[in-house]
């Protein structure tokens, strides 16, 4: 029987056992992922940031025929096709929809009104006000110890703060591997956690074992956060495309980005025009210059080199400074399991302090 206290308001809304969600990594949250991380009771967000829109509906029934458990659809707002990509999350029935950039109230309210629950992404307390006006049902805060795009402020400073702030459930993300970790979110008064790097780091994540073998041989000291893949900050392992990155001019850098773009709209299937209006929009909506707009396009290509081809030493590998923490790869079934029987522990020392000491002797 769980703990009473692992069932908040994210189990409540969301509908799974445990309050773990698993976060939407492009190329990573693939559809056996987030079947695999929704059977073992936490809650998956498939990655639709990488996927085209035409092939939207078919990933979401791929993970719904491996699992009749509830899960997520990730997307960005601002890239062409992405009303398609929603209208499919209502047609078959998805929990939740996150995104990291607010879509208009109008959008939320039609995904509300379908019965999706919003769980946008934010990385700043203005960020998670805003976003709460514009409709969310709860937030996602990620620390500056997230992987990927990612802020400065240390999660532990930053989820109280928005805790404060916000009426909605909030869930922690950035820095989480285990079951105190789980506790001390909730300790905080979080609904929960959010992991993308502990899932990635699993047997049933796609990434190839050459690029896995660059996380699990990582350290902390090695998960660095830059600017020079695409102009925000992002935290990834020290590698050698990022070394090459580094040490680039703004020339090289912005003829990287634009070799990426072209790729990234090819897997898209998107046309001259398409590639425009979404690049235009993602400008507007995050106030990009040209430059910054067309280094947008460089992260999704180089994250694919190591993620998908398997390329670790030609592409970016975005991390949370757990991984090198993390030495192993269990199934996702295996983690989660972990994380609760660990969190129930330590519930049940802080409400049994004697029979913790007990067992400690």
């Amino acid at each position: 029987m769980t703990h009473p206290a692992l069932n908040t308001p994210l189990t409540e809304r969301l509908g799974c056992r445990y309050p773990i969600l698993q976060t939407a990594m492009g190329w990573v949250a693939t559809p056996q992922l987030v079947a695999a991380t929704s059977n073992a009771g936490a809650f998956g967000f498939l990655a639709g940031a990488v996927i085209p829109a035409e092939r939207i509906e078919a990933e979401i029934l791929k993970v719904k025929a491996l699992t009749d458990k509830p899960f997520g659809l990730n997307l960005h707002m601002f890239l062409p096709g992405a009303d398609h990509m929603l209208d499919m999350a209502i047609r078959h029935g998805l929990r939740a929809v996150s995104y990291s950039r607010s879509p208009s109230a109008a959008l939320v309210s039609k995904l509300k009104a379908a019965g999706l629950v919003c769980i946008p992404t934010v990385g700043a307390v203005k960020h998670a006000v805003a976003a709460v006006k514009m409709g969310a049902d709860m937030v996602t805060v990620q620390g500056g110890e997230g992987g990927g795009h990612t802020g400065s402020v240390p999660t532990s400073l930053l989820v109280p703060q928005v805790l404060d702030a916000v009426t909605v459930p909030v869930v922690a993300a950035g820095g989480f591997k285990d079951g105190r970790g789980l506790v001390a979110a909730l300790a905080y008064g979080a609904a929960g956690v959010a992991m993308g790097t502990r899932f990635l780091m699993t047997s049933d994540s796609p990434v190839p074992r050459a690029t896995l073998e660059r996380y699990i041989t990582s350290e902390i000291t090695n998960i660095i956060v830059s600017t020079r893949v695409d102009g925000a900050p992002m935290r990834m392992i020290l590698n050698e495309a990022l070394n090459r990155l580094e040490k680039a001019g703004p020339v090289g850098r912005l003829w990287q980005a634009l070799k990426s773009g072209l790729a990234f709209r090819r897997h898209a299937g998107l046309g001259l025009v398409e590639t425009f209006r979404s690049a235009l929009a993602n400008a507007r909506a995050n106030k990009l210059s040209l430059a910054e707009t067309l280094m947008a396009a460089n992260s999704p290509m180089l994250i694919q080199r190591s993620m998908v081809e398997g390329h670790p030493a030609e592409g970016v590998l975005p991390s949370g400074q757990v991984a090198g923490l993390i030495r192993d790869l269990p199934t996702a079934a295996e983690a989660v399991e972990r994380i609760i029987a660990e969190a129930e522990a330590r519930l049940d020392a802080l409400t049994n302090p004697r029979r913790d000491a007990a067992a400690a002797e």
